[in-house]
């Protein structure tokens, strides 16, 4: 088996990417098959820079926490807030600590200096206010929804007041519970207080959909759009902690299903407003099932990138990042028959390869999975390969070597 090394290696710009494609999609989506490399974020960053100036995309989303990423959105069109300090408050899963991270807010921000307001690049996370370890209490999420039609609309419109929501909410450490995430017995998601605020969300956000152009002319747009991303995760999250309480055996693969719905929701949201780059781990972004082991058992579910294609079809399109080695992660020279393998072998620091399916990418046949010896990396699975525009390689991952963002170079 041997990859194609005539046309269907680029080199990774702007402009190798969209002669993959048949025209510019409203969501660009680039995966990742691991968290937080310099390497990766920084070519991420100088792609989506190209992308920016030249294809005219003008939101960046990325895997993180949606409500955080308010505080970022308004950092890089506004200037509000120091640095530091969105970084700190505007990211979740730590994603603030990256370097890469940080030049990207930076370069935004710059960008969009002395812009006007249609032409400044926004961000977004798409990611629900969720961790490893468990959910956020609905708290924020439905308050602010609450405020923002209590400012628009008759009291009598309402279907309750901020103080039954504070208490039907109690304590935020009853959501926050640890215990949950493993044990259905220790959440909140199915106590008559929690059932009870399902109801109060859905006619909560129900108002917010039929009082829509009421609340453009009080207001903007903007601020509506704001308010529905507080429905989408009041309701979100509740959903999120009703399946923590569910003792039934299919309960995992229920919650991963339901993080990649919110990520999928949130996502369609973004294209709404115009063409957007999209940043995530490749089993968010891909249009195939996921799936994972899970205390030694197969899980599965449908990832974010599998429901926006059903939704948008070619205005979506989603490009793998693969990579050869993370030798400071004990991940050395890929098998040559794996993906990984064949595309090490073009000797290419960096490369592009598209094709139609799988045999425009690699050649005939099917390759082998590569075995990953670190928890943190996930291969390509070459069934997969099929169903992504293209591939990203990367052959070589350095530990902790990130560049200025802007240099106008793919190291």
């Amino acid at each position: 088996m041997a990859t194609r090394s005539n046309d269907a290696v680029r080199s990774v710009d702007a402009t190798a990417v969209m002669d993959l494609l048949p025209g510019r999609p409203r969501l660009l989506a680039l995966g990742e098959p691991t968290h937080g490399e310099d390497t990766l974020l920084d070519l991420r960053n100088e792609l989506f820079r190209q992308l920016v100036e030249e294809e005219g995309y003008r939101t960046i989303a990325i895997e993180s926490d949606c409500l955080r990423g308010l505080v970022v959105d308004d950092h890089v069109t506004s200037g509000r807030g120091a640095l530091d300090e969105v970084m700190e408050h505007g990211f979740s899963h730590e994603w603030g600590a990256f370097a890469g991270n940080r030049e990207l807010v930076r370069w935004m921000r710059e960008y969009n200096t002395g812009r006007p307001a249609s032409e400044r690049l926004r961000f977004a996370g798409f990611d629900g206010p969720l961790e490893i370890t468990g959910a956020a209490s609905p708290r924020q999420a439905l308050t602010a929804l609450h405020a923002c039609l209590a400012a628009a609309v008759d009291t009598d419109l309402l279907p309750c007041t901020e103080e039954t929501l504070d208490r039907l909410l109690g304590e935020d450490g009853r959501w926050t519970e640890p215990a949950a995430m493993r044990d259905p017995s220790r959440s909140v998601g199915r106590s008559a207080e929690a059932d009870q605020l399902r109801l109060l969300a859905d006619d909560l956000v129900a108002l917010l959909d039929a009082r829509g152009p009421q609340l453009i002319g009080a207001s903007s747009r903007e601020a509506w759009e704001r308010a529905r991303l507080y429905g989408r995760t009041a309701t979100g999250l509740l959903r999120y902690h009703h399946a923590m309480a569910d003792p039934s055996p299919g309960r995992m693969a229920l919650l991963l299903g339901l993080r990649d719905l919110i990520m999928a929701e949130n996502l369609l949201a973004v294209a709404e407003r115009g063409p957007a780059l999209v940043h995530a781990h490749n089993t968010h972004l891909q249009r195939n099932r996921s799936e994972m082991r899970m205390g030694g058992l197969p899980v599965e579910w449908w990832s974010a990138g599998a429901l926006v294609d059903a939704r948008l079809g070619a205005e979506y399109a989603f490009l793998a990042t693969a990579v050869g080695t993370l030798r400071h992660r004990d991940v050395g020279t890929p098998p040559a028959d794996t993906v990984e393998g064949l595309l090490y072998a073009l000797g290419r620091d960096r490369c592009l390869v598209g094709g139609p399916g799988p045999a425009g990418l690699l050649g005939s046949g099917r390759p082998a999975p590569r075995v990953s010896p670190w928890f943190g990396y996930i291969p390509l699975d070459p069934a997969h390969v099929e169903k992504a525009d293209g591939i990203v390689f990367v052959k070589d991952v350095p530990e902790g070597q990130g560049v200025s963002f802007g240099s106008g170079r793919l190291r």
